[in-house]
């Protein structure tokens, strides 16, 4: 199973956020051990260390960069994302390459807390823990 993991769950899971920090490293676990293909868009990574900046030093990004790229696989973004999202004419641009970028990769979902973002999206968009209570996954 292919899983586009949205900023805000990884953010979770780095800024340990409550309540959310729970379901979302459930997910990063998942990733983690190979029970679904997380993959994260660079831009998501980009958004991220623009969001910590204050917090982070180049060392740190280094390492959270190495970190995730253990965990998840990192898609690029194309020119085609980027006009395909245009085309979507969505109020949040970034959302609309996210789904550009799920759709390329054929994601079976798109993992964020934002879901109601994503009503126009091909691929479903689940919280954590709707994933969790609607997907069985092997032990």
């Amino acid at each position: 199973m292919k899983l586009l993991i949205d900023a805000n769950i990884l953010l979770d899971v780095l800024q340990k956020r409550a309540p959310h920090y729970k379901y979302s490293s459930l997910i990063w676990k998942l990733c983690e051990t190979g029970k679904v293909t997380g993959y994260v868009s660079v831009l998501t990574f980009m958004n991220l260390i623009y969001i910590m900046r204050k917090e982070l030093s180049p060392e740190k990004i280094d390492n959270i960069y190495k970190a995730l790229s253990l965990i998840f696989t990192f898609e690029d973004l194309t020119e085609e994302d980027v006009k395909n999202a245009l085309e979507m004419q969505l109020k949040d641009f970034e959302d609309a390459v996210q789904i550009q970028t799920a759709k390329r990769i054929t994601a079976d979902f798109i993992i964020t807390r934002n879901v109601k973002d994503f009503i126009k999206s091909p691929i479903p968009a689940y919280t954590p823990e709707e994933l969790l209570n609607r997907v069985e996954f092997d032990d």
